[in-house]
């Protein structure tokens, strides 16, 4: 595997960074997760554009144009030969001395990595997540604004562990309120009565690539979809649940909290999507 790192590729077992770097000090950096099919970058635009407006919301000066990341994104993808697969866009403070001030740091540093993924197994693509609603709560907007994907995840990543300890696979995070904000790493969709519903971003969800993928997707297919507050009543009660997120793509889910979701299958509206999702990803993106 080949590594960018700073304006060079290298080896997967020489690709380092200080351990001075407020990245991993104090997790003080943006990233990206990106996919490419068939050697074609998905929403590279989109995904570039997002790195930029986070490092612009916590004063991170990247030190190259959007231009030349998109140039850098392709030349790491081209150096692995891979068809299909995953990028991670980091883009940390930078090194600098103790402290948590980043204008100790002066300069960022940029890491590309792509290589391969898979995040569930086929089998739950094919049956559908159970979910388990967890404790930890998603951060307000005057904490930390959802739309900054940060390096510290921790949030995220206890939230998993809530959710796996409770034998899921995935968990529903709450907003202050208590209302539905977002999944771990994924934005949430119900159907009921042939609409499609999904929380606000105000309700504390990040406004997703693929989750607007998808409200184009519906809309392209003339199936209703609107922006609702939902509690765990709804999920219970919808006829048919998914998940969306560049990681996960479009994936249903069909049990939270020991109730059955619909049919406890994928649902019919849930897989034109899938379907819709898919060939978008077959035909559609930024070559390399």
């Amino acid at each position: 595997m080949k590594v960018y790192i700073d304006g060079s590729l290298h080896d997967e077992s020489d690709a380092r960074i200080s351990v001075f770097d407020h990245g991993l000090l104090y997790g003080d950096g943006v990233f990206e997760g990106i996919r490419f099919y068939n050697r074609r970058v998905f929403r590279l635009e989109e995904h570039i554009r997002r790195l930029y407006d986070s490092a612009r919301s916590i004063l991170l000066n990247i030190p190259i144009s959007p231009e030349e990341m998109t140039a850098a994104v392709l030349e790491t993808c081209r150096a692995n030969e891979l068809n299909d697969g995953y990028i991670r866009l980091v883009i940390t403070r930078g090194t600098g001395s103790m402290g948590l001030s980043p204008f100790r740091c002066p300069k960022a540093s940029i890491i590309i990595i792509a290589c391969s993924i898979q995040l569930y197994p086929d089998e739950a693509y094919q049956n559908g997540l159970v979910m388990a609603t967890v404790a930890t709560r998603r951060p307000t907007h005057d904490t930390l604004s959802p739309q900054v994907k940060s390096l510290n995840y921790l949030n995220n990543v206890m939230a998993k562990v809530e959710a796996i300890q409770a034998g899921a696979e995935e968990g529903l995070m709450l907003n202050d309120r208590g209302l539905v904000a977002e999944c771990t790493g994924d934005n949430l969709f119900i159907v009921r009565d042939g609409t499609i519903t999904t929380p606000p971003i105000s309700a504390g969800a990040l406004d997703g690539i693929t989750r607007k993928v998808v409200i184009d997707t519906a809309a392209s297919l003339g199936i209703p979809l609107r922006e609702a507050e939902l509690s765990r009543h709804d999920i219970f009660t919808a006829d048919e649940c998914f998940l969306t997120g560049t990681a996960a793509e479009v994936i249903a889910a069909v049990k939270l909290d020991q109730r059955i979701i619909g049919s406890g299958t994928p649902g019919p509206i849930t897989n034109r999507i899938i379907e819709a999702f898919r060939s978008l990803t077959r035909s559609t993106g930024t070559p390399f």
